[in-house]
């Protein structure tokens, strides 16, 4: 076989208001020829690809079903196309207006690199990792694509097709910043949280680089859902509100992001040790710890421009906490009757409302 052709295949073109996607047939063991798996990475502090990396475990228990008697795989394969893939309608033309049968034309270059391939694998990865490693000659499997117009909507496309799946929350967190297009409420919501939470472990003078636990960032030991919550906290109540729109959702990002890296400077500054320290080792890093700072940010430098922040003594004013602290060794004295050891504190509502608590008095 050449290393150069093409796959044509009977397909119908189904139009959904303004988009087109096609439904066909294909054998799974041709899938990776002309489909790329884009896995998730940075490079150079970019998000690449979003895919989640495979299970070897499910794959395996995929491979030994699909080897038994009476295999069936009936969900479809999804696959975002780039504009080489071509679809011609046959003449015949079909009694029902959306639809519209015909061919599917997809060019193979088995030379090309993963980057160059006409199609992206947006939700089947795993099937089709199985089907390639089954001991079958064959596999046919349903599949539905559609025409992407870049890495953005297919990142989109990805987060909705999977959204009834449990897909990691740290997956969505990274792939949010980039998507475009409708989101359901609950993830538009935490769309800006998330652009914001990218740029601080990313930016080369943020004092969070690195730190928050993320897919591309798997050293991080800060939880991205502790930075979140600071974040979407400080966002809609705090000390963010002043560079957010609140009737569009949207915001200045670089405005942000600037004060987050100015306030958190100085808290790394302030307690070196304990912020390089994993979070079972320091409290300062555990959700409780970043949470309540933040609610100490907001307290401190609300209805403050970014421009001023740096004028505020903070630094100053956080060594205050020095007398009632003990992320990482002593006693937290959180009330008369109530003392606990420096680990005692964990990530629920009630702690984190009594740390924020006993900083705030240690502040007034």
């Amino acid at each position: 076989m050449s290393d150069q052709y093409e796959i044509t295949v009977p397909a119908l073109e189904i139009n959904q208001g303004d988009r087109k996607i096609y439904c066909f047939a294909v054998d799974g063991k041709d899938l990776l020829d002309f489909t790329a798996v884009s896995r998730i990475g940075r490079s150079e502090g970019i998000l690449r690809g979003y895919q989640r990396p495979e299970v070897l475990s499910h794959i395996r228990a995929i491979q030994r079903y699909l080897e038994s008697p009476g295999a069936m795989l009936p969900n479809a394969v999804v696959l975002a196309f780039d504009k080489r893939v071509e679809f011609t309608p046959y003449r015949r033309r079909s009694p029902v207006a959306y639809s519209t049968p015909g061919e599917l034309v997809i060019p193979v270059d088995l030379t090309e690199s993963e980057s160059q391939k006409p199609a992206l694998l947006v939700d089947g990865q795993q099937r089709t990792a199985a089907i390639r490693d089954a001991d079958v000659e064959s596999f046919p499997v349903a599949a539905v694509g559609f025409l992407a117009d870049g890495d953005d909507e297919q990142r989109s496309q990805f987060i909705l097709v999977n959204n009834t799946k449990p897909l990691p929350k740290g997956l969505i967190h990274e792939l949010l910043p980039g998507a475009v297009g409708h989101l359901p409420p609950r993830l538009a919501k935490r769309q800006l949280p998330a652009q914001v939470m990218t740029r601080l472990n990313v930016d080369e003078d943020s004092p969070f680089r690195g730190t928050i636990s993320t897919p591309t960032s798997p050293d991080g030991y800060i939880k991205d859902n502790s930075v979140l919550k600071m974040i979407e906290n400080s966002l809609y109540d705090g000390a963010l509100y002043q560079y957010r729109d609140s009737e569009t959702g949207l915001g200045d990002v670089d405005q942000m992001v600037l004060h987050l890296k100015l306030f958190w400077t100085i808290v790394e500054n302030t307690w070196p040790v304990e912020w390089k320290l994993q979070p079972r080792k320091s409290r300062l890093t555990h959700g409780v710890g970043i949470q309540s700072l933040g609610y100490v940010m907001d307290a401190t430098t609300e209805g403050t421009p970014v421009e001023m922040v740096v004028d505020l003594g903070l630094d100053k004013t956080l060594a205050l906490l020095d007398e009632v602290v003990a992320w990482s060794s002593g006693t937290w004295k959180l009330g008369p009757q109530d003392e606990r050891r420096w680990n005692g504190l964990q990530n629920t509502p009630n702690d984190v409302k009594l740390l924020t608590n006993l900083l705030l008095r240690a502040l007034r």
